[in-house]
């Protein structure tokens, strides 16, 4: 009797020391102790710790993110632009007038910055060409193709293994603690949506971001979705809300993002009732990734940093706060 008292009792030792370990094990490892690190853990036990005044139901648990330079890196282009303009070479010999045409012509003579001297009216006109008269699921298996093979110029990394590891563990924290996360960006959600799940454990219908015109007819007897060559939906700066709206039905009470493009998303969700969370993504690193704020013309942070600053919202110094950019 006194052996089985020993054991049951070194059993219920050991026990204890595990569960000790595992509530204290770091749900951010990837993250330097401080500021930062400090508002996200603190915002999440405040929202979590039933009957206290902080409280949210799970249901109201909404966290949004934008996608480039929030959860993957955005430089020198965007990487649907990267996307697209593979799409204009391939598609080039259907269209012999793009060689005198552009921005295809500079294109295709592999002179981006002529291309895009245009502005917004280019990229559209290259999203437009490249992703419209496509079946939904023709495009669903273009992007998931490309992304299969295509590397980052600068890097030659894949570019989804160019994601950024804190932000993964961010979102695993946030779903193991009751949150639904949410994709809100300015690229498109036909783009996104064909590895979001396998990347970043967002579901397709979890994913917000700007939308063309869709189309239903039958081609051979087969219904589908066409894409149109036209703007249902540009979820970028006051888009952003107007999406979450759309999509989403709910107003979060988190939001994270990385530029002037993201801020009214943060003002929208900071408007709201009960504890609120902003966070911006600084871009500071230019060893490890890229630096860049209130002069880029890619991911731009003028405004939104010095909102972030009065309201006192969370700023991730990307050098300082994190300890890896990448995955191993």
């Amino acid at each position: 009797m006194k052996t089985k008292h020993l054991l049951t009792g070194s059993f219920l030792g050991v026990l204890a020391l595990l569960t000790s370990n595992v509530r204290a094990a770091d749900p951010l490892p990837s993250w330097n102790e401080g500021a930062a690190k400090q508002s996200i853990t603190a915002f999440v036990e405040k929202v979590t710790k039933e009957g206290t005044p902080g409280f949210v139901p799970i249901p109201e648990r909404i966290a949004t993110f934008d996608n480039d330079g929030c959860l993957w890196s955005e430089q020198p282009l965007y990487f649907q632009l990267f996307f697209a303009m593979d799409r204009i070479k391939t598609l080039a010999p259907q269209h012999p007038e793009w060689k005198d045409k552009e921005p295809f012509a500079s294109l295709l003579k592999g002179d981006v910055k002529a291309a895009l001297a245009g502005g917004e009216a280019s990229l559209v006109q290259i999203v437009m060409a490249t992703h419209a008269g496509l079946t939904t699921e023709e495009f669903e298996k273009a992007v998931a193709d490309w992304i299969a093979t295509a590397k980052h110029p600068k890097t030659g990394k894949p570019f989804t293994s160019m994601v950024y590891q804190p932000m993964l563990e961010l979102l695993t924290y946030l779903r193991s603690n009751g949150f639904k996360t949410f994709i809100v960006s300015g690229g498109g959600i036909e783009f996104m949506r064909p590895w979001t799940e396998k990347v970043y454990g967002i579901p397709p219908e979890q994913v917000v971001g700007s939308s063309g015109g869709l189309k239903y007819e039958l081609r051979d007897g087969k219904p589908v979705l066409v894409k149109l060559p036209e703007i249902a939906l540009n979820d970028d700066k006051e888009g952003k809300p107007v999406g979450i709206q759309r999509h989403i039905g709910r107003r979060p009470i988190a939001a994270f993002g990385n530029s002037d493009g993201d801020l009214a998303m943060l003002q929208w969700t900071a408007a709201g009732p009960g504890p609120r969370f902003c966070l911006y993504v600084h871009h500071t690193d230019a060893e490890r990734e890229y630096a860049y704020d209130r002069a880029s013309h890619i991911g731009k942070l003028d405004k939104g940093l010095d909102e972030a600053a009065a309201k006192g919202w969370t700023v991730v110094d990307m050098k300082a706060d994190w300890k890896v950019i990448y995955p191993p």
